[in-house]
């Protein structure tokens, strides 16, 4: 190898350790579609961009954002589950697997912004099923791997919350306690003076009616 390849692939390697190093140190945000964004030509039938070869061209890590750019007319769905990718639904969708960003605007065309944050390794799925899926069957859809890099960041990475428990019942109330307490003369009985007047009356209305 001569000094001049030698140099060559030194220069490549350089670059590449430096990219490498550069994506294990930063979190990033990805704008869905660049700046086409994530939209659908309902005349056309057509998306705004092709997703899927936008997501090839992109490295993803935990931590890192999806920004979609898009109005009402679209929904994003984020889903771990193949088969429910593939069918452009979330009928048969688990709550654990699948989440909705959107779709609660009955405005259509209101503008919005949706962060959705990577938080599991491995396959990710995004896809709109507005329209009753029609989007997402018209290529409104895309894969990705997300890569462990630097991990989750501190924001993202928190416990979940512990599970709800109910608070006790009231304990059934009893009759109040009588204490003795000493005075000068002795001692002298602290008894709760409402209950006192109740039962008096109930002693009396028992000897009236009786």
């Amino acid at each position: 190898m001569t000094m001049a390849a030698n140099m060559a692939y030194l220069t490549l390697l350089a670059l590449s350790i430096a990219a490498a190093v550069e994506s294990a140190t930063t979190y990033t945000n990805h704008t869905v579609g660049g700046a086409a964004g994530w939209f659908f030509n309902d005349s056309s039938n057509t998306c705004s961009a092709n997703y899927s070869s936008w997501a090839a061209n992109q490295t993803f890590d935990l931590g890192d954002y999806l920004i979609f750019y898009t109005n009402t007319n679209m929904t994003v769905i984020q889903t771990y589950n193949l088969t429910t990718y593939q069918s452009c639904s979330t009928d048969d969708a688990l709550d654990t697997d699948t989440f909705q960003y959107g779709g609660g605007n009955n405005q259509f065309g209101v503008a919005e912004t949706m962060d959705v944050p990577l938080t599991v390794e491995g396959p990710n799925y995004f896809f709109s099923d507005a329209n009753d899926g029609f989007q997402c069957q018209q290529g409104m859809a895309f894969e990705i791997v997300v890569n462990h890099g630097l991990g989750l960041s501190p924001s993202l990475n928190q416990p979940p919350p512990p599970p709800y428990t109910a608070p006790p019942l009231p304990s059934v109330v009893g009759s109040p306690p009588i204490m003795l307490q000493p005075t000068s003369g002795g001692f002298r009985a602290c008894v709760n003076f409402a209950w006192v007047v109740s039962v008096v009356l109930l002693a009396v209305g028992g000897i009236v009616f009786g």
